[in-house]
């Protein structure tokens, strides 16, 4: 799939430098990572999402709508499942009322357009307050060239999450981050991380999977204006499990895969 439209250009450096995969099986290696969880949707499928207070978890739009008919999933049957890990999770929650960004767009094919907007909020039915389970900050959108993480579950690693502590941004163009972070199906709402503060900070979460030149990349919205539009909206929200999806369709034919 090609995101030429985007202009990029990626040399075989940016991504020799990347760190592997690392699966996070024990509580000591999780111990830092237990606010990114599962997210078991309707009994039909995961995404990953992380906490950002002790009662909203963010994600990725997409994952709040079916994915065949777009239709918004009742929030009521989506649980976060904190640090889960082999059969055990730090805390279980159930979603309370979730928001999509009212400019995401979900039928068509994807472009940059849809992935810059694809961002979601969810709020548990109760905070979590385990002192093991610290939500994250959020940080500014890195520079190309910064190195992030990510922390994910996917098909083949759902049972506990994986991280990747080094990849690389690749470009941001129109709201999209593309970094060389190693995700699948299952990632989609992974938080992706900068360290430059001594401690990971969310400043980006996985949309899609893509290839420049052959090389897989993965793509992310920017949070910002974003984030504090969703902020808002389920602020605004009044009526429980109201998930918000508008918006036209601009697309400028950039083609992605949503893991």
């Amino acid at each position: 799939m090609s995101l030429s439209i985007m202009g990029l250009v990626i040399t075989s450096a940016a991504f020799a430098q990347d760190a592997r995969l690392r699966r996070l099986n024990t509580g000591e290696d999780g111990k830092t990572w237990e606010a990114v969880g599962r997210l078991d949707i309707a009994g039909s499928g995961f995404c990953t999402g992380a906490m950002i207070a002790p009662d909203l978890v963010l994600t990725a739009g997409h994952c709040l709508l079916d994915k065949v008919t777009g239709a918004p999933i009742d929030p009521e049957t989506i649980e976060f499942l904190a640090g889960w890990r082999n059969g055990r999770a730090s805390a279980y929650r159930n979603v309370r009322r979730a928001v999509v960004h009212p400019e995401y767009i979900f039928e068509g094919d994807v472009s940059s357009t849809r992935v810059r907007n694809d961002l979601a909020l969810l709020q548990l039915d109760r905070p979590i307050r385990n002192t093991t389970v610290t939500p994250f900050e959020t940080a500014s959108r890195p520079r190309k060239g910064d190195k992030v993480g990510v922390v994910s579950y996917a098909k083949d690693r759902a049972e506990a999450p994986s991280l990747q502590e080094v990849c690389t941004v690749l470009a941001r163009q129109n709201g999209v981050l593309v970094t060389s972070c190693s995700v699948d199906f299952g990632a989609s709402g992974a938080p992706i991380f900068t360290f430059e503060d001594g401690a990971p900070q969310i400043v980006s979460v996985v949309s899609a999977k893509a290839e420049v030149d052959g090389e897989k990349v993965s793509l992310g919205t920017a949070l910002g204006a974003p984030l504090a539009r969703l902020r808002a909206e389920l602020a605004a929200s009044e009526e429980k499990g109201r998930i918000l999806v508008d918006g036209d369709r601009h697309d400028t034919g950039a083609k992605f895969v949503k893991p």
